[in-house]
This record gives C-alpha cells, sequence and structure tokens, in this order.
C-alpha cells in the first residue's frame, strides 16, 4: 500500500491519533513473531478503507481519504521510521537502511511541501509527524502520543540484541484488506459512520474464536465449530452467548492459569497467553475443554441444572454474588468426574452461600471475596473434600474470615438487611425455612412494620414512646421490623393493629414471616428486637457455620505454611553491602506507596503485600530481581526492562520479572512495581461487579 507515488489524507472529522502503549507492544510483538518464525507467512492487521478519489485530490499525485485505518498507518509508519533510524545507527547499509524505508514507504521523494508526505495526519498529529519523518525539531503544540509511541519503538529496536532484518520481515509479513471506494457510487460519511459510530466492536468471545480457527484448513474449521464451539452458542442462547460468555471466559482463565483473574476486556489477551503456554494440547484438546466447562456455566450462571435442588441453591448464589464461579466451576467438574457425591456437592454449595451472606451481614468487605474464591482449591484435599474445604475456610482470616454464630447472630439482629442486593434474598429464605411448599416471593413487596415516613404519624409516636425518632432511626431497617405482604400501598402509615386487622393484614396473611404479628396488640423496640432473635435462630440454620476439626485445620495451617521458621533479612546472603544499601532504598520506597502495605520476608524472597504480594524481591549477587504480580500484556515498560515469565518457572507471584542494579535505576523500577500495586487495588474495587 506505501509502495509508490500516493498519499493518504486523514480528513479533519477523524478522531486524533489514539493508540496506546499496549497496542504498540502488541503490534511489535507481532511483528517479532511473524518475522522469527518461518512458517508464519503472514499476519492480518485489518482493514484501510479509503476513498479513491478525494475532493483533496489537487497534487500530481493519487491523493486517499483514509475512512478507516488511520490508527495502523500511523502506527506502522512509525515503526518503519524506527527501524530506519536504528539500523543507521547500527550502520546497516542492506534494505533496511533509512533513506531506502523513507523513499519507499513514507515519503514521495519527487514531491514537494506536503505532497511529500504519504501520511497526513489531521489537527496537531499533522505537524508532530512531519516534523519526526524530516528529522526536524519537534515545535508546540505537538502530539505527545507520537512522540511516545515513536520513542517506545526506537527504544525497543536500539536493544543490540533485536534482529532487525527479522523486524523488516515481520512488517513485510503484515497483511491489510485495501478497500477502495469511488465517490461516484459510495457516500463516505455513511460508510465513516457505520464503521466508527456504531459503538460496537468484536467480543472478546469473537476475538478467541476467530484467534482459534482461522489458521485451521477449513475441513478442521467446519469440524471443530460443528462440534465444540456451534453447540456451546446454542447452549448459552444468542442472547445470553452475547452478555455472558466473556465473562464465563474470565472465570475459566482463572482457573487454568492458577487463580490470577484478568480483566474482562483483556480476556482475549489472556487467552492468547494460555494458549502458547499450553503447546502440549492441542487446539482440539482446548476447545474440548472449554466446552466441557462452559457446561457447567451455563449451569450455574443461566440456572439450567436439572436438578431442581441444586439449581435452587445456584439461584440462590447467584442472588448474591457471582465472583465465586471460578471455584464453583472446578466444584463442578470434580462433581462431574465423582470425586465427590451429590450429598457432598449440595453441603460445599450451601456453605459458600452461607460465607457470602454472612460476611455481607457483618459488612466484612467483598472485594476480597474474587481473590479468595479464585485460590481456593488450591489448599482442598480432594481426596477429604469437605472437611478439607471446611478447614480451608476456618483458616481464612482478616477480611476474608468466615464469620462465627455469635457474631453473625449479633450483626443479624441489628444490621441493616434492607440493602436493595440482599433484602428480597433475605426474607426469601427465611420465608421458605424448612418448607416443602415454596412461596414465591416476587409476588410480594418488603413493608417496614414500624413506618419508613419521618413525619410519623400521632399513633406512631404514642406506640414506640417518648424515644421513638430514636427507635425508628435505629431499628426501622433492621430484620425484625422487615416483613413480606401484597398489601404495602393499602398499608402505607396505618397503625399496627390496623395494619393487623385490615383485609390482607397480618393476621389473614398466609406467609409464615406474618404468622408471629397477628396475636401482637402493638408494635415497639422490644417487640422489634425479640422477633429479630427469633429469626435469628432460624437464620443460624439456614446460614451455617462451618464445623472443621482441629485435625483438619492443622492440616491446611501446615500446607499453607510447613515450615514454622520465620524467614528475616538475615536469611538472604546477599543483603550485604551496596546490594544491602540499594535495597533498603527500594524498601522504603515501597512502603511509603501505601499506609497498609506489608513486608513478608520468605526463604527465597522478601514480599511487599495488600491483601496479596504485588511485588517480590529476590536479592541476588550482583541485582535485586523483582517479580510483579501483573499480567505481561499489563504492564507499561517504555524502556523494555521486563521480561514475560508467563508459564515459566520462577520465584514470586506474577508473570513480570524485571532486575536493576543500581540506585540510578529506582525511581523507573517504582513505576514498574506502582503498577502493579494499582493494579491490585483495582482488581479489589471491581471484583464484586
Amino acid at each position: 500500500m506505501l509502495e509508490g507515488a500516493r498519499q493518504f489524507v486523514v480528513p479533519v472529522y477523524q478522531r486524533p491519533y489514539s493508540w496506546e502503549l499496549k497496542h504498540c507492544k502488541r503490534l511489535l510483538s507481532d511483528v517479532v513473531r511473524a518475522g522469527e518464525k518461518e512458517e508464519i507467512p503472514a499476519h492480518f492487521f485489518g482493514s484501510i478503507v479509503y476513498m479513491e478519489k478525494s475532493l483533496y485530490e489537487t497534487t500530481f499525485i493519487p491523493q486517499h481519504m483514509v475512512i478507516d485505518g488511520q490508527q495502523r498507518l500511523t502506527t506502522v509508519s512509525m515503526l518503519l521510521h524506527a527501524l530506519g533510524a536504528a539500523s543507521e545507527r547500527r550502520g546497516i547499509q542492506e534494505d533496511i537502511n533509512q533513506r531506502r524505508i523513507t523513499d519507499n514507504f513514507l515519503m514521495n521523494p519527487l514531491q514537494n511541501g506536503e505532497s511529500r508526505y504519504k501520511l497526513i495526519l489531521t489537527q496537531t498529529d499533522k505537524n508532530t509527524l512531519i516534523r519526526l519523518f524530516a528529522g526536524e525539531e519537534q515545535l508546540e503544540p505537538l502530539s505527545k502520543r507520537i512522540i511516545q509511541n515513536y520513542q517506545f519503538f526506537l527504544s525497543q529496536l536500539n536493544h543490540p540484541q533485536v534482529d532487525l532484518m527479522a523486524i523488516y520481515r515481520g512488517i513485510r509479513k503484515l497483511i491489510v484488506v485495501e478497500i477502495a471506494l469511488s465517490r461516484e457510487h459510495d457516500n463516505p460519511q455513511l460508510i465513516f459512520e457505520t464503521l466508527n459510530s456504531t459503538g460496537l466492536e468484536l467480543s472478546q468471545a469473537d476475538l478467541i474464536r476467530n484467534y482459534i480457527l482461522m489458521p485451521l484448513k477449513r475441513d478442521r474449521q467446519e469440524l471443530l465449530y460443528n462440534t465444540q464451539w456451534f453447540p456451546m452458542e446454542q447452549s448459552f442462547g444468542q442472547e445470553q452467548y452475547a452478555k455472558k460468555f466473556d465473562q464465563f471466559m474470565r472465570d475459566y482463565l482463572t482457573v487454568k492459569m492458577t487463580g490470577i483473574i484478568p480483566k474482562i476486556n483483556q480476556v482475549y489477551e489472556r487467552f492468547k497467553a494460555y494458549k502458547e503456554s499450553s503447546k502440549s494440547s492441542s487446539t482440539e484438546e482446548i476447545v474440548a475443554d472449554i466446552n466441557r466447562y462452559s457446561k457447567y456455566f451455563v449451569r450455574i450462571a443461566l440456572e439450567k441444572e436439572k436438578d431442581e435442588e441444586i439449581n435452587l441453591i445456584f439461584h440462590d448464589i447467584n442472588r448474591l454474588t457471582d465472583v465465586a464461579y471460578p471455584f464453583l466451576l472446578e466444584l463442578c467438574d470434580d462433581y462431574q468426574e465423582r470425586r465427590l457425591n451429590r450429598e457432598e456437592f449440595i453441603e460445599i454449595l450451601r456453605l459458600v452461600e452461607s460465607y457470602v451472606f454472612r460476611r455481607t451481614i457483618c459488612a466484612l468487605p467483598t472485594n476480597s471475596h474474587g481473590k479468595t474464591f479464585a485460590t481456593l482449591s488450591r489448599d482442598i484435599d480432594k481426596a477429604d473434600y469437605v472437611a478439607s474445604f471446611k478447614a480451608t475456610l476456618w483458616v481464612k482470616d482478616g477480611n476474608e474470615r468466615f464469620p462465627p454464630d455469635d457474631m453473625f447472630r449479633r450483626e443479624f439482629e441489628v444490621s441493616n438487611v434492607y440493602s436493595p442486593k440482599s433484602r428480597k434474598y433475605c426474607l426469601d429464605k427465611l420465608e421458605n425455612f424448612d418448607s416443602k411448599e415454596r412461596i414465591d416471593c416476587d409476588h410480594y413487596t418488603i413493608e417496614h412494620i414500624m413506618p419508613q415516613n419521618k413525619d410519623l404519624p400521632e399513633a406512631w409516636k404514642t406506640e414506640l414512646g417518648d424515644n421513638w425518632q430514636e427507635v425508628q432511626d435505629r431499628r426501622l431497617h433492621t430484620i425484625g421490623n422487615l416483613t413480606l405482604t401484597a398489601y404495602n400501598p393499602e398499608m402505607s402509615d396505618r397503625s399496627f393493629v390496623e395494619k393487623r386487622d385490615m383485609r390482607g393484614g397480618f393476621k389473614h396473611s398466609r406467609l409464615r414471616l406474618n404468622r408471629g404479628l397477628a396475636e401482637l396488640q402493638n408494635w415497639n423496640e422490644a417487640e422489634i428486637q425479640r422477633r429479630a432473635q427469633e429469626l435469628a435462630d432460624d437464620a443460624l440454620t439456614i446460614w451455617p457455620a462451618l464445623d472443621a476439626s482441629a485435625e483438619n485445620i492443622e492440616k491446611i495451617r501446615e500446607k499453607k505454611h510447613p515450615s514454622a521458621r520465620k524467614y528475616t533479612l538475615a536469611d538472604h546472603k546477599h543483603l550485604t553491602g551496596d546490594m544491602m544499601l540499594l535495597f533498603e532504598e527500594l524498601r522504603k520506597r515501597i512502603r511509603s506507596l501505601h499506609p497498609d502495605v506489608c513486608e513478608e520476608a520468605t526463604k527465597h524472597y522478601i514480599g511487599y503485600k495488600l491483601d496479596t504480594h504485588f511485588v517480590d524481591v529476590i536479592p541476588q549477587k550482583r541485582r535485586l530481581l523483582l517479580t510483579l504480580n501483573l499480567a505481561f500484556p499489563e504492564i507499561s515498560d517504555p524502556q523494555g526492562k521486563c521480561k514475560d515469565v508467563t508459564g515459566k518457572g520462577r520465584l514470586g507471584n506474577g508473570e513480570v520479572q524485571v532486575g536493576f542494579e543500581g540506585l540510578e535505576d529506582v525511581d523507573y523500577i517504582m513505576t514498574l512495581i506502582r503498577q502493579a500495586l494499582d493494579n491490585q487495588i483495582e482488581h479489589d474495587d471491581v471484583q464484586e461487579d
């Protein structure tokens, strides 16, 4: 496309150049991969759509108005320019010298002025790119994105170990679909709106499916799609497939990649990393495995379990949370493979439900649920499944602990249970407790027996006593004052006796929750408290506590901490002299990032964490080696210091390693550590969603 005398003009209504470093990293990675591997004949790079005869055509060379593809054109042009600059620095005189690259791909050498440049951008981007290609000093205002991305490419290509000819081969293997439109027959504005203004993007599922199927020959494509992928789409249903399949793939990858939870918009990238690390498994085997787990997900999330009792438990869990899915997927697989029987399966499911609800009532942070369930199965001895599961939950402490009966009862009686997520669920469970004839509580609304109205009628003030305002503030949304009714509008602010005796009132209700109200003569704080205590008795059975044995608890503790020895910095023999000074400076800077950062010395490294480790420091003889708890595609590393250790043996937690030797590097290293910490905090904040 870029060879020959021609010019691509980005019209003014197009958005500015917007590719970020992560996009450039992905492009460079694809180029390197294609250039180094002879078996890869080409790498598809999207489409370029342009108007063949533009209104802007005022020169002797063909001008094309770019409708779609300016980001790709701009980025590849910058990569080519960086390749030429790196080649000149090394004194290379082959096909990749700077002049040949410039004359063939970036400029029209026989033209003057703006016609000299093959790509003309808009606004600030235009002057920045022209000055970059002309080798002129940049002037304000300049395009920071263009400068930043070009500097990234240049820094990567200037590494002595980089094979520039492989980069050139990789670029030559980039394939685009070139779509030339005619002004006489095509409306550029309509086409632009269709391509850029619908807001529709390929889902992560679409990207994964294409990534899996496109490299295969047609007969394998059709066989794999018809026998594995299409049945998955059908089992979800068209609407739910669009809504839920990306979530399923995130949870599937969480199970398969040792508890690391991908961001929903990075599932495709994480899947590629997973598939690359699973070289021993064929494409058919991986897709068959996805298919198997998708069946579990459909049973859980879409509540299509044929066993009615189990399906009801899935329904109850879904009303509370969906972050337990990675653990439930693995649990379903173990149930399917008969590692536990039906009764054991149900018992664990009910304890999962109890764990989530008890923590909600006790106001324990819910943002740790995701990490808890993502890693829960690691410590379970599946030869003694239920007992080991209970013990594993029992040893959780801090924000992950399982609230005991005394704590749960106390909070259940006095806490606000009128929160949108749990109020109907809670009353539904209490209403149907120990009953074979279930009541569909969706037909009823929640009734505050003592009304919510801040301006209470005089009858209610008299009923509650002189401190009526305090009673209302303290007890209004507690379980003792809440019930279900189909007559909420009719009850309104009526007195308790009227609510009791009216048509459809408490005395005439068929609901279990209202039976105890039928015989009462008044409603005050003492009655609210008494009713709360009665309901709390039921709650302790509905949401059971753990009954783990001391023996099993000790087994889990021993498994998590196999040695009683406490390691210190003194156990790291390389922390002496200059290396100790370097470590102390890094240590001080890490601890200052957040007031809750904890330091933990282990046999092989010193870890720093909030709830989990975000960076582990491995002292070595001549440097400090860091493992960052971050997926490699998520790290922004303009200097290219980081190493991808995905699927490789390493010390510490995470997929990114970086080493450094001197104090002059600490500032940059801290920018990388900050990303790992921010990623953990961000995951904590969104897990419940």
